[in-house]
């Protein structure tokens, strides 16, 4: 996932086409075992490949890496798991379309840096492997297309992998919106609110708070996603925010994004950063660059059903962990503060709460409503990344596939939701002007229904 040598971006330019009626289910029947590649073995990938090794019901047939460390942690993690080593391409950055040659192979995750999100996932469902896609932005307004068109044509569907959809308060909060407890709901934020300076810097050596150094000096996400603040200036990680929102105001199933409007403010954290570190400094060669993303990147969206949603993006200060979500209909409104533990919350219902004008702490509501995945499947995912968030996300995937299901979360989702980076940053060039979204369903998400997550199936 995090190679230095992925710098280049594949052009693959959209087809002008009308899109025709939803995505059948890609495979021809049910499946006992669904045989994986992986393309890039990063951090972010080795964790998809520990919740896959925790399985009966799948095989890791491949690995497509050009770091050679990245390859043998990975290896490492099969190893000792007693599962038999996979076959490994890792000659160049366009080793893993000799992996996707492989007829062995059903189905890949794709964990790579976001400018290759666009190449792996086309190039993978041209070769007929169905995709999990690791969550970003698009890096221009076509690649959206190009996801949905490609989708479309070869008739391989391909699931963002966005996990806080399945976090587990705001799950409750999804199983508490559908049944109706905050009336009907009127305007909803969330965000990116993630201190990640000791993420976007280190030594070269060690992923994490360990210096200043970034692109060809760095090493894991300082390789390559410091570059992005460095040269681009918009909504750059939209999906934890605005994929459990969706989920709740039905946006692609019942009701759409039609317009936005960014501004950004000021570069100060990274640079003051630089300033602070103890192998930083005045006299570092870094303490020069200007970055153009902004500190606070705040996007309003319309939804053609009349909602409101706003989105913040503020990773470049120093701040306490919080993705700001905020759910506020005619009855009820709920706001987290925290990193997802049920007593992070407050919540008001004006009813059942006598008109006190008081917030309740959210513990016992999202006890009372836990959403019945979470119920059924709570023991499982003990042991999984993010709360227990990637197993579900996982195992959505791989569940989906065994039973030709469709996915919970599709093409049209990751392309709109895709979609607000590039339009964010053209709105922030043109001092907040509105974008109009495109509709990637080509006005089908009138009758599409919702289907995330509404049983205990996955």
């Amino acid at each position: 996932m995090y190679r230095r040598d992925f710098l280049q971006q594949t052009s693959l330019a959209a087809a002008a086409i009308a899109l025709p009626q939803a995505l059948r289910p890609f495979a021809p029947s049910k499946k006992s075992k669904v045989r994986l590649g992986f393309i890039a073995t990063g951090f972010r990938g080795q964790t998809h490949i520990e919740e896959m090794l925790k399985r009966s019901d799948v095989e890791i047939v491949a690995l497509a890496d050009p770091n050679p460390r990245m390859i043998s942690d990975a290896l490492k993690l099969i190893e000792k798991a007693g599962w038999p080593k996979p076959e490994i391409f890792q000659n160049g950055p366009n080793d893993y379309l000799k992996l996707l040659e492989k007829s062995d192979i059903d189905a890949v995750f794709v964990s790579s840096p976001w400018e290759w999100h666009l190449a792996h996932g086309i190039a993978s469902m041209k070769a007929g492997k169905i995709v999990a896609m690791e969550v970003g932005g698009a890096m221009q307004l076509e690649d959206c297309w190009t996801y949905v068109n490609t989708s479309e044509q070869t008739k391989v569907p391909i699931m963002p992998l966005e996990n806080v959809c399945y976090r587990r308060d705001v799950m409750a909060i999804l199983n508490m919106v559908r049944q109706g407890l905050f009336g009907e709901i009127i305007h909803a934020q969330g965000g990116y609110e993630h201190d990640l300076r000791g993420v976007l810097f280190n030594d070269g050596q060690s992923a994490y708070n360990s210096g200043v150094e970034f692109g060809e000096k760095g090493y894991s996400e300082a390789a390559w996603r410091t570059n992005h603040y460095l040269n681009r200036n918009g909504e750059l990680y939209p999906t934890h925010g605005l994929g459990p929102v969706a989920t709740m105001l039905n946006l692609n199933r019942g009701n759409s994004m039609i317009r936005l409007s960014s501004f950004s403010s000021k570069s100060r954290g990274l640079h003051q950063y630089i300033l602070d570190h103890p192998k930083g400094g005045t006299s570092h060669p870094n303490a020069d660059i200007e970055f153009k993303q902004g500190d606070v990147v705040t996007t309003q969206i319309l939804c053609a059903n009349g909602e409101t949603i706003i989105l913040t993006h503020d990773t470049s200060l120093q701040r306490p962990y919080n993705l700001g979500f905020r759910v506020q209909g005619t009855k009820g409104i709920w706001q987290d503060f925290g990193w997802g533990d049920p007593e992070q919350g407050h919540i008001y219902f004006e009813n059942q709460m006598m008109h006190s004008h008081r917030w309740e702490n959210t513990q016992s509501w999202l006890e009372q409503y836990d959403h019945p995945l979470w119920k059924q499947n709570a023991a499982a995912a003990q042991s999984s990344g993010h709360g227990g968030m990637d197993f579900f996300v996982d195992n959505a995937f791989i569940e989906c596939i065994k039973q030709n299901k469709p996915f919970p979360l599709d093409v049209y989702d990751l392309a709109a939701w895709y979609a607000i980076t590039p339009l964010s940053e053209k709105s922030i060039a043109q001092n907040g002007a509105p974008q109009e979204i495109p509709d990637f369903t080509n006005g089908n998400w009138r009758n599409r229904k919702p289907i995330f997550s509404v049983d205990a199936n996955y």
